[in-house]
C-alpha cells in the first residue's frame, strides 16, 4: 500500500476537521482499493456488527463484491446483535463468523482484559491465520474515545501483517449520514441509545464519548478489547511472551 503522509496526531485530526464527507468517502475508496489490489483475496474485512463496520463493508463491496469479511462474537453478545449476525451472514455468506471454544464463566468481572483475550483477541488470530490474511480493514475512527487517537490509516503493527484503517478520520455524524444516504440496516441496539456495541455485561448507556459506555463500571472504561493493541500474528505473540516470562 501506498503510505499515507499522515505521521503524528496532528495531522490525522487536521483531516478530521479539514475534509468534507464527499472527499473522506473518495479517501477511504482509494484506500482500500489501493490495498486490494495490493493484497487480492489475501485482504479480509473485519466485521463488529456495529456502524462503523457497516460503512467499512459497503465501501469495501463498492471497491469489488469479491472481498471476504469475518465476524468475531462470543456468548455474551446481545440477542439483537447475534439476530443481526445471522441475518447478515445470510446476506453475505463471504463473511465467516469465529468464536472461542472457552467454557470460563464470569472472568468478565473479575479479569475483563482476560476475558477479551479468550473470546475477541484469540478468535481474531484465528480468523486472520484461517483466512490467510495479509491485510485486515476495520472500522476504527480517532474521534471515538480517548484509546483511538494514535492510530494511523495503514499500520504494520504485525510483521507480514498489514492493518487498514480506511474511515478513521471519519466523525460520528459522518457514519449516520453515509448510512442513511444509502440506506444500509444497522442494528436495533441503535435505537435504544447505545453508541458503541460490545458484550451485554460490559456495554451501557451512559454520558460520555462513544466508547465511555464500553466496561463502564471498571478500570477498563472506555478502553479496549485488544485487538487493536496486542499482536495478531501467533509467531509474534510466542515472542513476546517468552520475552516477558524471561524479563521477569
Amino acid at each position: 500500500m501506498k503510505e499515507q503522509s499522515i505521521t503524528t496526531s496532528e495531522d490525522v485530526f487536521r483531516l478530521v476537521n479539514g475534509l468534507t464527507l464527499n472527499l473522506k468517502i473518495e479517501r477511504s475508496l482509494d484506500l482500500i482499493n489501493d490495498a486490494y489490489n495490493e493484497y487480492g483475496d489475501n485482504l479480509v474485512v473485519a466485521n463488529s456488527l456495529g456502524k462503523d463496520s457497516c460503512v467499512v463493508w459497503d465501501l469495501a463491496k463498492r471497491v469489488s463484491s469479491k472481498i471476504k469479511g469475518f465476524i468475531v462474537t462470543t456468548p455474551f453478545k446481545p440477542l439483537e446483535t447475534k439476530a443481526y449476525m445471522r441475518d447478515f451472514v445470510k446476506r453475505f455468506p463471504e463473511t465467516k463468523i469465529f468464536e472461542s471454544s472457552s467454557t470460563v464463566e464470569g472472568l468478565y468481572a473479575t479479569d475483563p482484559d482476560g476475558c477479551c483475550e479468550i473470546y475477541k483477541v484469540e478468535p481474531t488470530r484465528e480468523a486472520l491465520e484461517h483466512l490467510q490474511a495479509e491485510c485486515w480493514v476495520t472500522g476504527l475512527r480517532c474521534t471515538e474515545g480517548r484509546t483511538r487517537t494514535d492510530y494511523r490509516e495503514i499500520e504494520y503493527r504485525d510483521e507480514g501483517l498489514a492493518k487498514l484503517n480506511p474511515i478513521l478520520i471519519w466523525e460520528e455524524r459522518e457514519i449516520w449520514q453515509y448510512l442513511a444516504m444509502n440506506q444500509i440496516r444497522v442494528n436495533g441496539l441503535y435505537e435504544e441509545g447505545y453508541r458503541s456495541l460490545g458484550c451485554t455485561p460490559c456495554t451501557s448507556i451512559v454520558p460520555g464519548d462513544e466508547r465511555s459506555g464500553r466496561w463502564a463500571s471498571s478500570s477498563k472504561c472506555g478502553g479496549e478489547c485488544g485487538i487493536h493493541t496486542r499482536p495478531l500474528k501467533r509467531e509474534h505473540q510466542c515472542v513476546q511472551e517468552i520475552a516477558s516470562s524471561i524479563q521477569v
